[in-house]
């Protein structure tokens, strides 16, 4: 809910209030993301949705928008830990990019981090690493900064 929000009413609903938001858009039936099982488990989780509905995107310098299409955004991207480093991630990316793109989307953006050490802590890769978004198949758009991505999926001029 941190992109959905102004930040007042982020930090006023910090905790349940924020999980029911979000279970709300869920059973209003909004696109918010898809979530991957393993053995009848949730292993992993992928938010995306039309990029309008993260208000924080138009503020941001790193994450601001390529061009006027009405693209959709993956902002967040989890996999529970002991799922991690078997290419969970980049399948996650890609089936939520085709979900996107099966529900109208005319495509799919990213802004995942390029790190600078190998061993990024979780809590700062919380939108994912360029390499799973390029092992995807997303292509790169541009480098925003030393540590930031855009990328998208179709790659642009593809099909």
């Amino acid at each position: 809910m941190w992109f959905r929000l102004p930040r007042s009413q982020y930090e006023a609903g910090k905790g349940n209030r924020n999980r029911n938001r979000l279970k709300a858009l869920v059973e209003r039936g909004e696109p918010t993301g898809i979530l991957a099982y393993m053995d009848r488990q949730p292993v992993g989780w992928c938010s995306v949705a039309p990029r309008a509905q993260h208000r924080r995107l138009t503020t941001s310098r790193t994450m601001k928008a390529t061009d006027e299409r009405p693209l959709w955004t993956i902002i967040c991207l989890f996999v529970a830990p002991a799922c991690r480093r078997r290419g969970l991630s980049a399948q996650l990316i890609r089936e939520a990019a085709k979900w996107a793109v099966g529900r109208g989307a005319p495509g799919v953006e990213a802004f995942p981090i390029i790190p600078r050490r190998p061993d990024v802590p979780p809590a700062f890769a919380s939108q994912g690493l360029l390499s799973a978004y390029l092992e995807a198949g997303f292509a790169l758009v541009e480098k925003r900064s030393p540590t930031r991505a855009v990328v998208e999926w179709p790659p642009p001029g593809a099909g």
